[in-house]
């Protein structure tokens, strides 16, 4: 009988894998694996012809697929409605600091958004067998019941920024109510009295919290909250110039300055008053929300609320770390990370003469 021809390995063609190592030796995938971790049962001679072939076609081990069949993966997923822009991006540039450190990679997915596209994530992240998830909600999300598949399979789950509302979720915050009322009290010591408010969809906590803070700085200074004052919308750049045409529509005069509670909308906002040859800040103050990074170069700079990103992302990944080395103590109990806000004053609000408090801490470059 003729010999049984053997398939040679093309290491430039495709990833070098131990089936291709095992068929070109004439052994199993067992033997392959044992003499790459150096197994005692594999003798040393067998061990040299398997290490002297994979370092010859290049072979790479495969050590998320090892982590994946014992059950141990060193994998935390991330979901995030959005990566552009400096938010997200720097949240997870904290998250991806933290979780090196502490010997973790970190896989990313987006759900732009959508509720469908975020339950497929979670599905996507829960195949991938990761140690823990960490996730903010995308502005579509009213249903939660995709999360309660994580918690069943007692997978750590940390929410942050956008988070459920919940007293048995782990969740690290910004405390957005703080920061809408520090910059609506500010537009307010500026003397504005007509601040109109660009609010974000209300069943997100960011956007809620944020609103509330807007109408109890109003309320600190006995002004009644004016429902004309309050737009609705996305947050998008476009919603931004179509609510400052409303707001300077109205027939009372319109407004004296704006809060956004997202910079987006509020370079709408600017965008427009300069078509409109609206002088801003002394016609109309302007304040936005996230400290994103046009803001420091648009012509004025704008005011904004910074929301410590890197901060929130490395305190998410603590987080998961004392849920996973906690996992079955009854004692460990839900909570929240707190983060306090920083605002930062620019030209795009001040309108009267800032307090020398105010002064001395920009001359300094410390925010407020």
């Amino acid at each position: 009988m003729a010999p049984r021809s053997k398939k040679t390995v093309d290491a430039t063609s495709s990833p070098i894998s131990m089936a291709d190592l095992a068929r070109e030796l004439g052994v199993s995938m067992t033997t392959i694996s044992r003499a790459l971790s150096d197994h005692h049962s594999i003798g040393p001679a067998t061990k040299q012809r398997v290490l002297k072939l994979a370092k010859k076609l290049n072979y790479q081990p495969n050590h998320l697929a090892a982590a994946l069949r014992k059950g141990q993966s060193k994998l935390i997923g991330v979901i995030v409605p959005y990566i552009e822009g400096r938010f997200f991006a720097t949240v997870v540039h904290g998250i991806e600091t933290a979780a090196s450190k502490a010997g973790f990679n970190v896989i990313i997915c987006q759900s732009s958004e959508d509720v469908a596209q975020e339950r497929k994530n979670v599905e996507t992240l829960l195949s991938a067998q990761v140690a823990g998830i960490l996730v903010s909600l995308s502005r579509d999300t009213n249903d939660f019941r995709h999360f309660e598949k994580v918690r069943k399979r007692g997978i750590p789950l940390v929410f942050f920024d956008r988070v459920l509302e919940s007293d048995t979720v782990n969740a690290v915050v910004l405390n957005d109510y703080d920061g809408g009322y520090q910059v609506t009290r500010h537009l307010l010591e500026q003397g504005c009295r007509r601040i109109g408010h660009f609010a974000g969809p209300q069943h997100l906590n960011i956007y809620r919290n944020r609103r509330q803070g807007y109408l109890d700085a109003l309320e600190s200074y006995q002004l009644p909250p004016d429902e004309q004052l309050i737009i609705y919308s996305d947050m998008t750049l476009e919603d931004g110039t179509e609510s400052m045409r409303q707001l300077l529509a109205l027939p009372d005069g319109g407004v004296d300055a704006v809060f956004s509670a997202g910079d987006t909308a509020v370079l709408g906002a600017l965008q427009h008053l300069k078509s409109k040859r609206v002088a801003v800040p002394q016609q109309v103050a302007l304040a936005g929300f996230s400290n994103e990074a046009f803001t420091a170069i648009t012509e004025p700079m704008l005011t904004s609320v910074d929301q410590r990103c890197e901060e929130m992302g490395q305190a998410a990944v603590r987080l998961f770390l004392e849920l996973a080395e906690s996992r079955g103590d009854s004692a460990f109990l839900q909570r929240q990370v707190i983060l306090q806000p920083r605002l930062f004053i620019r030209e795009s609000s001040l309108q009267g003469t800032p307090s020398l408090d105010t002064v001395a801490k920009q001359a300094n470059g410390i925010s407020c």
